[in-house]
């Protein structure tokens, strides 16, 4: 028999246990990144309360769930702002929710974490009821599994969840040499675009570099973190992570952190922050103070796609949404979500109203398809 506890502080988990997971070196799923979003004020004044389902057998940690209470949809890149305002009209409460992902990182993860003695589908299924006997317990309006792997949705859509598919932007690695050769699998015009754009950065003057984690110096992250700041401040939103978040993630995660920053004339003037998986670079967060031609294009994807090919990374995930990612060679990729509502009738309404966005996004997708950047579709 296992053991199920609910977990409301990470530190209550050894890194040890929890590293030993399954978590497909993904490093958002990693204990240092979700112990420095927990230890460095991320989470709770934004409303994400830790609720870790974890399985214990003989008091060793096999299988867990990262879940957390909330109060609000904030972070999260899956949008049901309308199923809380159809709550609200028929009288019923949204708030508070179950949701099981990553705060603020709309990037597919693992989320059913097994030990790798224990992997098996009745663990899994295990695990998701574990959760829907949480949600059900503390009378939470749902239950909401954000950016799962498609083989995770598919047992949690045998348990009865609801699949919901979104929409991204992925670039896949098909074994260039170096970017002269993924610019020749382009279409003319989206080469010559490319090649305008990177030229424009040069003639400008801006210099870039390329630091990871470990080359950083404390500087480089008071530069990086004003321009973060900036980002938000200019589209009215939050910054919800904080300066010493990302250097201890600097500091904790040193190989897989990657910082492109732009200089002119001898001054920063942008940057981005990424993370690097085992087959995967994700782009995350871009800040500048000035405006060059063609830099945010530069720093955010074409320095990047130069550093998967030059290392052997196979995809290059550059953040939510964006169709302007397509002529650069980002090809639309599916993401899914599973859902489940306490309530029957909203449950029934909203099946309903999933399936039908389903087919849309498959006709979108198809659209976008057929506008393909490279010479030969992929």
């Amino acid at each position: 028999m296992y053991e199920t506890k609910i977990i409301t502080c990470l530190d209550d988990i050894p890194a040890q246990q929890w590293n030993a997971l399954q978590l497909e070196n993904n490093p958002f799923i990693s204990y240092e990144f979700l112990s420095a979003l927990e230890n460095y004020d991320c989470l709770q004044k934004w409303g994400w309360q830790i609720r870790f389902v974890c399985l214990y057998e003989d008091k060793s940690l096999i299988a867990s769930v990262p879940m957390y209470l909330k109060d609000n949809s904030y972070g999260e890149f899956v949008f049901d702002s309308a199923w809380a305002d159809a709550y609200s009209r028929h009288g019923l409460r949204y708030y508070p929710k179950l949701v099981v992902a990553v705060p603020f990182t709309p990037a597919t993860g693992p989320r059913l974490l097994l030990h790798k003695d224990h992997a098996n589908s009745e663990l899994r299924t295990e695990l998701i009821n574990a959760t829907l006997d949480y949600a059900k317990t503390i009378e939470v309006s749902s239950l909401h599994y954000l950016f799962t792997p498609e083989a995770e949705t598919n047992n949690l859509e045998k348990e009865g969840l609801l699949r919901r598919t979104g929409c991204q932007f992925h670039w896949q690695n098909n074994a260039y040499t170096n970017f002269d050769d993924f610019l020749a699998s382009l279409s003319s015009k989206k080469r010559k675009q490319i090649r305008k754009e990177r030229r424009d950065v040069n003639t400008q003057g801006v210099e870039i570099e390329l630091l990871h984690g470990k080359d950083t110096q404390s500087h480089h992250w008071d530069v990086f973190y004003n321009f973060y700041k900036s980002t938000f401040a200019r589209k009215s939103g939050y910054a919800t992570l904080t300066r010493e978040f990302f250097e201890a993630l600097s500091e904790n995660m040193p190989d897989q952190v990657i910082l492109v920053l732009a200089k002119h004339n001898g001054e920063y003037v942008a940057a981005t922050f990424n993370l690097l998986g085992d087959d995967t670079l994700y782009g995350r967060h871009w800040g500048c103070s000035e405006t060059f031609s063609g830099l945010h294009f530069e720093l955010c994807y074409y320095q990047l796609i130069d550093y998967c090919i030059k290392h052997g990374i196979q995809r290059f995930e550059a953040g939510a949404q964006g169709e302007h990612k397509l002529s650069r060679g980002f090809l639309p990729t599916p993401t899914w979500s599973a859902h489940w509502l306490a309530h029957p009738e909203f449950n029934q309404v909203i099946a309903e109203f999933l399936q039908h966005e389903h087919k849309g996004m498959q006709d979108y997708m198809d659209v976008l398809d057929e506008h393909s950047p490279f010479k030969n579709k992929q």
